[in-house]
């Protein structure tokens, strides 16, 4: 329908700020201007063939017909130009009542267009139908999916985090950083980490693993330093101890530790159950016991109070900045590579997974429906973005908008005004009814 498409056409007007290019208002512009001569030029040609008809002497019925449909166009094309302009601007500038109805409009059109919206676009029904249809989460894992789509992200991606991790680079984010995390850490209850930690090596055989490594490295260092600890030993000994005795008791140290680390290395020994049951004891009570546990988090916040730890903290923020910049500024940086295989991998990953799939599709439904809940304060801002429009360039737009469509409706108005004229002359002829 015709008030349809003006409607349509109205609403994709938008605001004046946020409208197209500045060529597409051209062509609008001149598209006008030439309907708008067409219009006017048929109203003319109206006029000038109803006065044309004066000036035949004695006229006949044909010309009479014609004087008639020309006085009905004239006066239909007058009655639709007067309707038009007067909904953009006083016609001639005269105050009439009732006209410039844009303008004056400006508050209740606002109004009108946002209740539109509120009840014709952002309804539950209408949004969840759309994007059910339009499967907007497929379309973007998809999209994402496409081989050559992850270089091209990674890569606009990696262009602009240089600049954004030179502006993290400051002294004050720095503090900030040291500071939340330290924050961060003195409130995590670390015992009971520990504890699951110590738990799943042990349970898990890692723990042996672990221990008999430590244990042949142990071994292996006492073997290579033995005569750095005799020559350790004879230094710190006293001078009226002979040299021999002091080797004798260096040696006995070394093969008692060493003693010591080969039981602990043997699976079934002794000193390897002890150990192992002290293990046990130690994740029971960094589990279970609350005098433990408050003694781990003291140890902890007299760790993290230390100053190098401080500064260790802080370091963390400064050399992960540092090293991303210089890989950034590589010729191939590993992070772009990174990004990208990443992209790529999720993407492939949730196209193979109709879970995860459903899941995206809700969450964009859920955000969507947030535009629902809140439509009233969405056509709130609408209304009050068509009040603060400037009413004449307000104007001026809506006209350039459908005004070429408009005056189809003077060209018509002419048309059917001299149809309607002309049918009218002829039946009060044919009936008699004129003197």
């Amino acid at each position: 329908m015709p008030g349809e498409e003006i409607g349509s056409k109205w609403l994709a007007a938008a605001a004046p700020q946020t409208m197209g290019p500045r060529s597409r208002d051209d062509e609008r512009r001149v598209r006008l201007r030439q309907n708008r001569m067409y219009a006017t030029g048929l109203l003319a040609a109206m006029g000038a063939t109803y006065f044309g008809t004066y000036a035949v002497p004695d006229p006949s019925f044909p010309v009479l017909l014609i004087r008639a449909g020309a006085e009905g166009g004239a006066v239909g094309g007058l009655a639709d130009w007067f309707a038009i302009t007067a909904l953009f601007r006083r016609p001639l500038g005269l105050p009439i009542p009732h006209t410039a109805i844009v303008p004056r409009s400006k508050e209740r059109i606002g109004n009108a267009v946002a209740l539109f919206i509120e009840e014709n676009f952002l309804t539950r029904e209408v949004v969840l139908r759309r994007l059910r249809d339009a499967q907007l989460g497929h379309r973007i894992v998809d999209w994402l999916a496409t081989p050559e789509r992850a270089p091209q992200i990674a890569a606009s991606i990696t262009r602009s985090l240089p600049q954004l991790l030179r502006a993290l680079d400051n002294p004050e984010l720095h503090d900030f950083v040291r500071r939340a995390l330290g924050e961060q850490m003195e409130r995590v209850d670390i015992a009971p980490v520990l504890g699951r930690l110590l738990n799943a090596l042990t349970t898990s055989g890692e723990a042996d693993r672990l221990f008999d490594t430590a244990t042949d490295a142990a071994l292996s260092w006492l073997e290579q330093h033995r005569e750095d600890i005799y020559r350790i030993v004879g230094e710190r000994s006293r001078w009226w101890i002979p040299k021999a005795i002091d080797k004798r008791i260096a040696q006995a140290i070394v093969d008692g530790v060493s003693e010591l680390l080969s039981h602990l290395h043997q699976p079934d020994s002794d000193v390897r159950r002890q150990f192992r049951n002290a293990i046990t004891q130690l994740v029971d009570e960094l589990l279970h016991s609350p005098e433990r546990r408050t003694q781990v988090d003291a140890a902890k916040r007299r760790l993290l109070s230390h100053p190098d730890v401080q500064n260790w903290i802080g370091s963390l923020w400064r050399n992960a900045l540092a090293a991303a910049l210089h890989d950034l500024e590589q010729p191939s940086p590993k992070t772009q590579a990174t990004i990208e295989n990443l992209l790529h991998a999720t993407a492939r990953a949730i196209q193979a997974d109709p879970r995860a799939l459903a899941q995206i599709e809700a969450g964009i439904e859920k955000i969507a429906l947030t535009l629902v809940v809140r439509r009233a304060e969405i056509g709130a801002v609408v209304a009050d973005v068509v009040r603060g429009w400037d009413e004449r360039s307000m104007s001026e737009r809506l006209e350039l908008t459908i005004g070429s469509d408009l005056q189809y409706i003077r060209m018509s108005g002419t048309l059917v005004g001299a149809s309607v004229g002309a049918l009218l002359f002829a039946a009060v002829h044919l009936l008699g009814i004129a003197d």
